[in-house]
């Protein structure tokens, strides 16, 4: 069973239409059916995640009326023998907290869930970004953060219960984390003012401010957080790729005369003119889909052995690189993910071209991708060179 894909959460609304008309520009509610992500993060899931890991502060963490709780009040610190100081929740104080009104937050809780980790993947091959998945939980009648920006966009799936949710708009367009100035507070009353229901989803743009407030019944929602490459990335990448000439590497003349100054100035400014030619976006933002780190997947016992892979061709396996980027270069195949770059012959492209989703696939399909071209041991032998490379696993 496949979890939801970004069409899925954006429905009716296309994902064209969504990148076009709504990413970055306003916030948007999609209506979903009630019970549509039950089996996405389940009550029992959240417990299990909670009872089987070490979960420190401020990953896990509780707020209440915008402020933090000291941890210390629904935790504390055990001893053990090979590691020290380890967290363990208190779990009756946790629940005392929470139904006082506390809200339960848990930071990239898609490193703990199998169906919220298959989400996080599929969202950063579709959004070409960085996906990290928080989780929010409560009940009470306070609001869990006062009334904020952040400096992400923000896709937010109601699991179960029902949440209020008023929404500012910007005060300043497109703040960043690091910024010259900060956003000033809303003045004026909220542009919005809603529920958000059990099954339905929310975009909320980066730099609208917003509050949201539990209403007195279940609340279980997950927020994706994504930041979209901007300007400043692109230039901060520029500058790394100008460390290649010379010029850029050399001392600035500053007792020279004024006007070896000026041409020093003019010489950069001529190299960064023609380095920010009509094609760098598009070179940057392959790069940064290259260098975008593989998931930590490890695929034991097979890629700790001699044999790489399971020796049926029914085996699945994935590539754990969401955003690979595959290019023609000379009638070879090129594969660049996750900081590598692997040369393959034009053969392969086939099967490459068929990882790209990072969807688990059985070998099988594989060499049938390849065939009639290349057989299955060569196939094979490809996916063990990526698998030795961390680019593949088994699942």
């Amino acid at each position: 069973m496949t979890g939801p894909s970004l069409a899925d959460l954006v429905a009716p609304v296309g994902v064209s239409q969504f990148f076009d008309a709504v990413q970055g520009r306003a916030h948007r509610r999609f209506p979903g059916r009630a019970g549509r992500f039950a089996d996405l993060l389940p009550w029992s899931e959240v417990n299990r995640v909670l009872r089987e890991h070490r979960l420190e502060f401020p990953r896990l963490r509780l707020a209440r009326g915008g402020a933090v709780v000291p941890a210390h009040e629904y935790s504390e610190l055990v001893e053990t023998r090979r590691t020290g100081l380890v967290p363990r929740l208190l779990p009756a104080a946790l629940a005392e907290h929470m139904r006082g009104g506390a809200t339960l937050v848990l930071d990239s809780v898609h490193e703990l869930s199998g169906p919220v980790g298959e989400l996080a993947v599929a969202l950063e091959h579709e959004l070409r970004e960085r996906v990290q998945v928080n989780l929010y939980a409560g009940w009470g009648t306070t609001h869990g953060f006062d009334v904020h920006w952040d400096d992400h966009d923000a896709i937010i799936v109601q699991v179960s219960g029902r949440k209020r949710w008023r929404v500012h708009g910007v005060t300043r367009p497109a703040p960043l984390r690091r910024d010259v100035a900060l956003p000033e507070r809303p003045a004026a009353e909220p542009l919005d003012d809603f529920v958000l229901e059990d099954g339905d989803v929310l975009y909320v743009p980066r730099g609208h401010w917003h509050d949201v407030s539990a209403m007195g019944v279940e609340s279980l929602h997950l927020t994706i957080g994504f930041n979209r490459a901007t300007g400043v990335d692109l230039v901060a990448w520029l500058a790394d790729r100008l460390r290649a000439e010379e010029v850029f590497r050399a001392d600035l003349p500053r007792f020279a005369e004024p006007g070896e100054r000026r041409r020093h100035a003019a010489v950069l400014r001529e190299r960064v003119v023609a380095a920010l030619d009509d094609d760098v976006v598009d070179r940057f933002l392959a790069d940064r889909d290259a260098q975008a780190p593989a998931l930590a997947q490890v695929g034991l016992p097979w890629t700790a052995t001699a044999d790489l892979l399971p020796a049926g061709d029914e085996a699945l396996v994935r590539l754990l690189t969401p955003r690979a980027v595959l290019a023609d270069e000379g009638g070879a195949v090129v594969l660049s993910a996750a900081g590598r770059r692997l040369v393959f012959a034009a053969a392969a492209r086939p099967v490459l071209v068929a990882l790209l989703g990072s969807v688990p696939l059985p070998v099988k399909a594989l060499v049938e991708a390849g065939a009639p071209v290349l057989d299955r041991a060569t196939v094979r032998a490809l996916l063990g060179e990526l698998v030795t490379q961390g680019l593949l696993a088994p699942v």
